[in-house]
């Protein structure tokens, strides 16, 4: 088979819509990619990243396009006898009419799936134009919506859910509502004669001797131009080979490999991820037709849901082993997919990895990654749980949309299916659980709205084309439910969304239950400084510190996607920290209080395993500079809410928290190896002053958690507002204050620091005169690659702790050790706060149910720490 990619010459032009006089005309395309980004490219519109630049950009919404380039002689030259040759578009981004010469090879309407035309007959040598004709994906849905009855979903009226394309192209919470259009996958020629490899479908496991096994699925299509005749294949894995003929009459072969004493992949954290070569070969009379590579993991993955006294499972066992899943969502890494590169991926994973996450979930409203995605992935152990893409909404099950969803589904269910990573397929995102809460059977009365999707279609599929792997009709979903037990987000059985909190309620009340395996939680915060203020200037052009109120500037809250996001930010704060007058305090406060919700949330899940089986914070990344849920900000920052994970989600990690209405010490060892030490736990003044103090013996088992109740002299406070309790084993530290910041005699500047420039940056000693919370350093604010090593680290009076802050610029040592790059909770004690935002409630129960302010903390629910 010859491959040609068909990737220059093109150009792109609006055909239709109320196109600006700067973006009329032809421009140069760059396929892959889209049309913002080459119009970007030449300034023909500004940057939609940037302060309002975004609802600029609306006229995009119903705006046409063509894109179009020449078939050279060369790529035209007629097909040999026999030879067939195929135009093939991997991704059309969405609505399009594809026309080679005068002829119409086809019309696609899914993003999430390729396109095949044979072109054999179209070829004579001579130059041929290609054109793509690509129509308003908003006007199409808008269309189909009318003609098959509204549907409810989120950010109604935007008909995300009758057209199949990226749902948050048309934005979300978090995202940018640029509605993308192009060739955002490659195009090529392919020729080939007597048959190609059509689908290749490994089903790889482990037998129960320890043999790895790889039952290869193979089918072919054949030319047609010429006779059929018998072809071989063969398939060759770690030296085991195997082939077989398939008859002239049939399509179709299955050859099963045997590789004894295979080496077993493991997700990180619990063994090695070998990787073996499955290699595919198509000959007839030994001319090599077609052939297929892939790396393979031999691995077993099942989902425990069985039934205990406590509701029903959802535990990921893989290799026989469960696994304690500390995960993260997954939305696409720009909202500009061609800008995605391998690099960045591997930056991504590479946070996540050092956030000691395992799992990341592919959440519903995105894309099917890029094959990068999923073997980089493979290669560092991490989990995907990947969902079908819906998200948010109630689907038509007519068609044409219910052929486009069975298409992509196969299509992608094959590409995926040979990577170890991938150890679930969900259904959707929050669907079943909007029919049952949002209002929506009262607005769809009889018409479809997706439950065959989620409860008949993906199943049978992966039974059919991927039985190796487990299948989950949605998050949050309750297995086998019955008219006892049917609320699809039942925190006692299978997979929760905690939406409360952030929505409704305060952080502290993650406590308050105890999910099987929380698969959607989390908090917002802003993004680093510097991120903001690059992307972010107020609507007068000037800087947004000079706003009196610039959370509530216009142009930040292009940037604020949320339903009164600043509101629920303001009224979060307010019962721990406060809310600061000052934009650069508000900031700080608004970032810590994101990091300690989250590390509460974190902390209390993981003190119940095995009973919660694992939780996914909702979201690692962001697609474009916002104030969002992410861990780590479009520019690649992490936020103090990331430092704060990393420890909470440690291997081996301490807290304290309230069990069973005693405060004891928690203990997690989530290793192969017992935990045996001692803690030293101690109960103290700020200034450092002891007045009690323990020594318990931790003795934790392999993936076990141990809780130690605490003595009275040590769990209860003479002064809430001036005491802390620490407790510290094998350099682990945990901290529990005995009220809010808000109620506490917290020293405002209780930090020395000293600054010594190393090779490749700074190293920032800092020793606490008296304790201080959540210790933070923020270079970026000095230098646009300034990074620090640690954060949110909690000092008792007398210990220090040592940042590395990388860089190549040069820095003013003082200002390293200035009020605002370094600090710490204790310096919102002397600032001015003002009271939070007023509830707005937004009517939007599908994307913020507000009913009620946040509930203020209570003392027991206090800061916790371990570092």
């Amino acid at each position: 088979m010859k491959h040609e990619s068909v990737t220059a010459g093109w150009t792109v032009t609006a055909t239709a819509g109320s196109v600006p006089v700067t973006a009329q005309g032809t421009f140069a395309a760059t396929v892959p990619g889209s049309v913002h980004t080459d119009l970007l490219a030449v300034g023909a519109i500004d940057d939609p990243y940037d302060d309002a630049n975004e609802s600029a950009l609306e006229w995009f919404h119903r705006t046409d396009w063509r894109y179009a380039t020449t078939i050279t002689p060369a790529q035209a030259a007629p097909a040999a006898p026999g030879e067939r040759v195929d135009l093939v578009f991997e991704g059309v981004d969405t609505v399009a009419a594809i026309r080679l010469g005068e002829t119409l090879l086809g019309e696609t309407a899914n993003m999430h799936r390729g396109y095949r035309f044979d072109v054999t007959d179209l070829l004579a040598g001579s130059e041929l134009p290609l054109t793509v004709d690509l129509t308003s994906a908003t006007t199409w849905a808008e269309a189909l919506r009318d003609r098959l009855g509204d549907r409810p979903g989120a950010y109604s009226p935007r008909p995300f859910n009758f057209v199949r394309k990226m749902a948050c192209s048309f934005g979300w919470d978090w995202g940018p509502d640029l509605r993308t259009v192009g060739l955002w996958k490659p195009v090529r020629i392919e020729r080939w004669t007597t048959a190609r490899l059509a689908q290749v479908r490994p089903l790889v496991g482990v037998a129960a001797d320890g043999a790895g096994t790889a039952a290869v699925h193979v089918n072919i299509e054949r030319s047609g131009r010429e006779s059929a005749t018998p072809v071989q294949i063969r398939a060759s894995v770690l030296g085991v080979e195997g082939t077989a003929i398939i008859p002239a009459d049939e399509d179709g072969a299955v050859l099963t490999l045997r590789v004894p004493d295979a080496p077993l992949w493991w997700p990180v954290g619990h063994g090695e991820q070998p990787l073996a070569e499955l290699s595919v070969e198509l000959r007839h009379e030994e001319q090599l037709l077609d052939g297929w590579s892939r790396r393979i993991g031999f691995r077993t993955v099942e989902i425990d849901t069985g039934d205990d006294e406590h509701g029903s499972k959802f535990t990921i066992v893989v290799n026989g082993r469960p696994i304690e899943v500390r995960g993260a969502n997954w939305i696409p890494d720009d909202h500009f997919l061609t800008r995605i590169t391998r690099e960045r991926l591997g930056r991504r994973f590479d946070q996540a990895l050092g956030a000691n996450l395992n799992l990341l979930r592919v959440w519903g409203g995105g894309i099917y990654e890029s094959d990068d995605f999923y073997e980089l992935a493979d290669e560092r152990g991490l989990l995907v749980w990947q969902d079908f893409l819906l998200a948010c909404a109630a689907y038509a099950e007519e068609e044409p949309l219910r052929s486009e969803f069975e298409a992509e589904a196969r299509e992608n269910v094959v590409r995926l299916m040979t990577h170890p990573s991938l150890v679930l397929w969900n259904g959707g995102n929050e669907n079943l659980w909007g029919h049952e809460d949002w209002g929506w059977k009262e607005r769809l009365g009889e018409l479809t709205w997706g439950q065959e999707y989620a409860e008949k279609l993906f199943a049978d599929i992966v039974a059919e084309l991927d039985p190796t792997r487990p299948y989950s009709a949605n998050s949050p979903f309750t297995p086998r439910r019955t008219p006892e037990q049917a609320h699809p987000n039942d925190a006692d059985r299978g997979t929760h969304h905690q939406w409360d909190v952030w929505n409704r309620i305060d952080w502290s009340a993650y406590s308050n239950e105890i999910p099987r395996f929380c698969s959607e939680f989390g908090f917002q915060g802003p993004p680093a400084w510097r991120t903001l203020t690059d992307h972010v200037h107020a609507a007068d052009g000037g800087p947004l510190t000079a706003l009196e109120e610039p959370c509530a500037d216009p142009v930040f809250l292009i940037h604020q996607k949320a339903d009164d996001g600043t509101g629920k930010l303001d009224r979060g704060m307010e019962p721990h920290t406060g809310v600061p007058r000052d934009f650069e305090d508000w900031h700080w406060a608004a970032q810590l209080n994101q990091a300690r919700a989250v590390r509460h949330a974190v902390q209390h899940y993981r003190s119940w395993w095995p009973r919660t089986a694992g939780w996914i914070v909702w979201q690692l990344n962001d697609c474009w500079p916002v104030v969002s849920w992410a861990l780590v900000d479009h520019a690649e920052r992490p936020k103090p809410v990331w430092f704060a994970l990393r420890r909470a989600s440690a291997p081996r990690a301490l807290y304290l928290a309230p069990r069973d209405g005693v405060l004891s010490l928690v203990a997690v060892n989530d290793t192969d190896e017992i935990w045996g030490a001692t803690a030293e736990v101690r109960r103290e003044t700020f200034a450092g002053e002891r007045y009690a103090e323990s020594s318990p013996a931790l003795e934790v088992p392999a993936r076990s958690v141990q809780v130690v109740p605490l003595e009275a002299d040590l769990s209860t406070a003479k002064d809430a507002s001036a005491e802390v309790l620490v407790a510290e084993s094998d350099g682990l530290r945990a901290v529990h204050t005995f009220a809010e910041d808000v109620a506490l005699q917290l020293d405002p500047a209780p930090l020395e620091a000293t600054v010594e420039k190393t090779e490749g940056g700074y190293r920032l000693d800092v020793r606490a005169r008296s304790f201080a919370a959540d210790v933070t350093v923020h270079p970026d604010r000095l230098a646009p690659d300034a990074t620090v090593d640690d954060g949110v680290v909690s000092l008792p009076a007398g210990a220090q702790v040592s940042f590395f802050v990388s860089t190549t610029a040069e820095l003013d040592p003082a200002e390293l050790t200035s009020a605002r790059v370094l600090r710490s909770a204790n310096d919102l004690r002397a600032v001015g706060v003002r009271p939070a935002a007023p509830i707005r409630p937004s009517g939007n129960p599908a994307t913020d149910p507000t009913a009620a302010p946040a509930t203020p903390a209570t003392p027991t629910d206090a800061v916790q720490e371990n570092s």
